[in-house]
């Protein structure tokens, strides 16, 4: 207990692992506030028309339908709706109807809008007569919030591979890793001293993450933290790997970067991808943070299915990695 109480304090004076550790927690709050945010003003519409241009009929029908901007001469106006950072649609009069200016960047909502406009204007009178049905409008951020929430997990449950690969680093330049050769310990002794340090932290971490983004029922908390549990012990297998493989401090930190890119990588563009092929997913799953990824998605739907699966995944790469580990035990030690 007294030598991973050492590498316990040894860890909290690295500045690199304590933003590791509260970078998830940060992210986490951001994006649980960010959940509240109304997101409905982007997707409002805006339009733009010269003065005296249209009748006071007309602005107050376009009224009805998004904010109305008054513009003094044509250039204005035009140079207005060219504006990238605007999805403005510009109104002139056309006879007895109107006619939209675009500038061909826009959305295919504002698009659609635009060229949807004059003929809604010219059969207004029928219009007013039809039954209309105000539908909810769609949160923009919904079913993205619960990716972004599954990489900041994604990172809180792999951040032992960090902490558990500086830790062997710093020992190494520290001349700490002399000492341990003369030292009285077994090979698992050491093995455990040192993933102890980053499942700790990672557990710890992800725990906390978990609580700020989800409210779960019993039976998917149960789930969750068997997810936590398994995903952190993987990655403090892969960060004992990283420290011994790595000669240096710079070259930990590029073998740590490499493998949070696979970790965050692989199942954001999994996702996005929405690939179902047998063959692709099987690839997808050599990388662990992939069913870990899947799990939380499944239980932040609501759902708890599939995360069995999940779980026998990590078992199987927790497994693996251990085995490995103990075949090259001897390797471990320095």
């Amino acid at each position: 207990m007294k030598s991973l109480y050492y590498q316990l304090k040894s860890v909290l004076h690295d500045k690199f692992c304590l933003m590791t550790f509260l970078l998830p927690i940060a992210v986490a709050i951001a994006l649980h506030f960010a959940g509240s945010i109304d997101m409905s003003p982007v997707g409002k519409l805006h339009f733009g028309i010269l003065e005296n241009d249209l009748s006071e009929e007309m602005v107050t029908w376009l009224e009805r339908y998004g904010t109305v901007t008054v513009y003094p001469a044509s250039d204005e106006l035009y140079a207005a709706v060219n504006e990238p950072s605007t999805t403005l649609i510009g109104v002139e009069g056309e006879g007895n109807g109107i006619k939209t200016i675009l500038s061909g960047d826009e959305l295919d909502v504002f698009r659609l809008a635009a060229h949807t406009l004059p003929v809604l204007y010219k059969e207004r009178d029928m219009a007013s007569q039809v039954k209309t049905e105000i539908l909810e409008r769609p949160d923009l951020m919904e079913g993205y919030q619960n990716m972004f929430i599954a990489a900041t997990l994604i990172v809180a449950m792999f951040m032992g591979c960090t902490f558990n690969a500086m830790n062997i680093i710093s020992e190494k330049e520290d001349g700490v890793a002399f000492i341990n050769e003369i030292l009285p310990m077994t090979r698992s002794r050491y093995i455990v001293q040192k993933l102890a340090v980053g499942f700790i932290f990672g557990c710890l971490s992800s725990l906390i993450t978990v609580c700020i983004c989800f409210r779960l029922s019993l039976e998917n908390a149960v789930l969750m933290l068997a997810l936590v549990v398994l995903s952190a012990f993987v990655a403090a297998l892969i960060g004992l790997v990283i420290g011994r493989a790595s000669g240096g401090l710079m070259v930990g930190v590029v073998y740590i970067k490499i493998v949070m890119l696979l970790f965050i990588a692989v199942p954001i563009a999994s996702f996005l991808i929405g690939s179902r092929h047998p063959i692709i997913s099987a690839v997808c799953c050599l990388v662990p943070s992939q069913a870990a990824f899947e799990g939380i998605m499944d239980l932040s739907a609501g759902g708890g299915g599939a995360v069995m699966k999940d779980i026998f995944i990590l078992l199987a790469h927790c497994a693996g990695w251990f085995g490995a580990l103990n075949c090259k035990c001897s390797t471990l030690m320095l």
